[in-house]
């Protein structure tokens, strides 16, 4: 049986029982082709807008103002 490796990513997607953009960072297994694979039970109530590479930071969606961000702080292996 082949080992399963697993991949961290960003999910951005709608729940249906809300209106508000949402986002979560979890990991999935992949299948040979590197494609990610989601489980029926993370989609379920959920309309996935986008999948992204790793963890990503948001600093806004959708009518959110955006902060002021001190990224020494927030993202300290970026320089």
């Amino acid at each position: 049986m082949p080992e399963t490796s697993l991949r961290t990513v960003t999910i951005i997607y709608y729940s249906d029982l809300s209106l508000e953009l949402m986002h979560k960072v979890q990991h999935f297994p992949q299948n040979e082709n590197g494609r990610v694979v989601i489980s029926a039970d993370f989609k379920e109530d959920k309309s996935i807008i986008a999948v992204c590479e790793g963890e990503i930071n948001i600093l806004n969606k959708v009518g959110d103002r955006v902060l002021m961000i001190d990224y020494d702080e927030a993202m300290p292996s970026v320089k």
